[in-house]
Order: structure tokens, then sequence, then C-alpha cells
């Protein structure tokens, strides 16, 4: 402990960052790819078409779900997408079209907190550069 700190000073709670207003609203998406080859393909185009700041690729994943009548079982990549909810229809139809299954998932949940210079890195990715 340097000697310029107290111990009293060390036990006190740091802040917490509060969320401020913002003109936009920061989402996280969840989708998955059958294989890591179609999810690096979604989740490099998501980000380099500023439709995501980032995406995170999860794996191994066991998805057990029905289709079509029957209890399926499969391996996927699970895909966490943060992006801004005005870019979530353009992100909808760039996931279906890049995606090989007949129903790509996305879901997406509203950000309420989080790190304040994140959450301003996440809007100013998705922003489409000027010309």
């Amino acid at each position: 402990m340097d000697s310029d700190q107290s111990e009293s000073s060390l036990s006190r709670p740091r802040p917490v960052e509060l969320p401020i207003a913002r003109p936009e609203r920061v989402m996280l998406v969840i989708s998955t790819a059958p294989d890591r080859e179609t999810a690096q393909t979604i989740a490099r185009t998501l980000v380099e078409e500023r439709l995501a700041a980032c995406v995170n690729l999860i794996e191994p994943m066991t998805s057990i779900y029905r289709w079509e009548g029957q209890i399926e079982e499969g391996s996927e990549v699970g895909l966490m997408i943060k992006t801004v909810s005005r870019r979530i229809p353009a992100l909808d139809a760039r996931l279906r079209a890049l995606h090989p299954y007949q129903l790509p998932e996305l879901l997406a949940w509203p950000i309420t907190e989080g790190s304040a210079p994140f959450i301003d890195w996440v809007i100013g990715q998705c922003r489409r550069p000027r010309a």
C-alpha cells in the first residue's frame, strides 16, 4: 500500500457509472451458425458493414430444438452481436442473406446499463463513415 493511501480509502466502493441519455440505444443480439467458418464470415461482414461494433463467437455450443415436428440436437457456434437499435433491420436482412439456415436466429435486448466509454464506442462503430 502506498504511504499516501489510507486504509479507509481502499475499502470505499468505487462509484458506478450510471447510464446517460444517448440518441441511440445499444442492443445485444444473439444468433447461431452451423460452424466456425460461417460464423466468422457473418461476424466479419457485420463489422465491416458497420451493422455491428463487435461480434463474439461462442463455441462449442449444443442446441436442442424442435424443427418440423422432430427434436433436433446439434453443435453450433453462438454469435453475440453488439449493435444499435436503428441498425437491427439492416442487420436482420444481412444475416438472412448470409445465413445457410432457413430460419436464422435473431433475438435482441436493449442494454440499459454499462460502461459509458464502451457504450459510446459501440454507437460510434455503428455509424456510417461520412463521405
